[in-house]
């Protein structure tokens, strides 16, 4: 059943997408002319999986899918283009069992290049996440099983009259951790190009400098060697990052002045929690969500002195499997959960 119109200068608070499968990864448009659009990946355990691209009829308040394709594997992550002044291709990236990018049309998407960084072998380690530099949309970095991150250079040739091509290449690889590695993201400090940390399965924060890569600093090391899932820098304050261990019901912020001990722990979640997403607009606010079905956002202003509950509390319909807060749009976040994709402005 369609819902009613929302009068002129009444707008929703909360808008419903639901995919015919139960979505995994998510990803807000950075363009300024896509408010509203999103990239949502499917979790299937078999080899077929899907993309789909949604976005937001304002006036009808609907969420309808633009483009859908398919994908092998499920994706790990997905991320479109830093480009919040449209001047790129409108690309879309995926990781799974190998890098790719897409471009995406209105109606249709296509792969533009698949990134494998394992020529010689017929067995591909697949990747855990990746990260797309901010300030140089040229660059990606990829974490993979086989401990490794792989810095991709991307060129997107501009040129006029025919159709410019999308290709990638390795500019480095390195061993990162003891064992698998989970996660990657670039830090905005020093420029905001060549630091990155990563995390992974022997529990322990590492950061390094594309300039240096002969040495990393361990940012922090869980006591007992619990696998370390994700991390998520501050978009606003680059001393600033989040971390969580596997299965662990709290959240623990790092300053990286401070090594080694958390300047925080958020530990109101009654589950696992699967996501972190901190406010693109503020340093003090993040947002984590769990298998208890909350989403949680938190005004760590406070730090060091601990932070006992946070300021706003959100109940969805299942276990949230994954939380985005729009870069573009900062009073909006959106979180799925089984088959569904919410927005919720905050």
């Amino acid at each position: 059943m369609a819902m009613p119109p929302v009068p002129p200068g009444k707008r929703k608070e909360i808008y419903k997408y639901e995919a015919p499968w139960t979505v995994y990864s998510m990803n807000w448009s950075i363009r300024p002319d896509k408010r509203f659009r999103l990239a949502l990946g499917s979790f299937v355990e078999e080899y077929n999986n899907k993309v789909q691209i949604v976005s937001l009829d304002e006036e009808t308040s609907d969420f309808s899918a633009k483009s859908t394709f398919d994908h092998p594997y499920p994706t790990t992550k997905i991320m479109w283009i830093p480009d919040s002044k449209g001047v790129f291709p409108d690309l879309l990236a995926t990781s799974g069992d190998y890098l790719r990018v897409w471009r995406v049309h209105d109606t249709e998407t296509r792969l533009e290049c698949l990134l494998n960084n394992n020529k010689n072998s017929d067995f591909c380690a697949p990747l855990t996440s990746f990260d797309w530099n901010e300030v140089d949309p040229n660059l990606l970095g990829t974490s993979s099983i086989d401990t490794t991150c792989t810095i991709w250079g991307l060129e997107t040739g501009q040129v006029l009259g025919r159709v410019n091509m999308v290709s990638g290449h390795v500019k480095t690889q390195l061993i990162a951790h003891d064992k698998e590695v989970y996660d990657i993201a670039f830090s905005r400090a020093g420029g905001g190009r060549d630091m990155f940390a990563s995390v992974g399965a022997d529990g322990s924060v590492r950061m390094f400098d594309l300039r240096h890569l002969e040495h990393s600093t361990i940012i922090y090391e869980d006591q007992q060697h619990v696998p370390l899932l994700r991390l998520a820098w501050n978009k606003q304050d680059p001393n600033y990052l989040a971390t969580m261990a596997l299965d662990a019901l709290e959240v623990i912020i790092l300053d990286v002045r401070v090594p080694c001990t958390p300047v925080a722990r958020l530990s109101n979640h009654r589950a696992c929690v699967n996501g972190i997403g901190w406010a693109p607009h503020s340093s003090c606010h993040i947002c984590t969500a769990a298998d208890d079905h909350q989403a949680l956002i938190w005004d760590i202003q406070q730090m060091p002195r601990a932070i006992e509950d946070p300021i706003l509390a959100y109940t969805a319909g299942g276990e949230i499997n994954q939380i985005q807060w729009s870069s573009t749009q900062p009073d909006w976040i959106s979180i799925c959960y089984n088959n569904c994709m919410e927005i919720l402005r905050v």
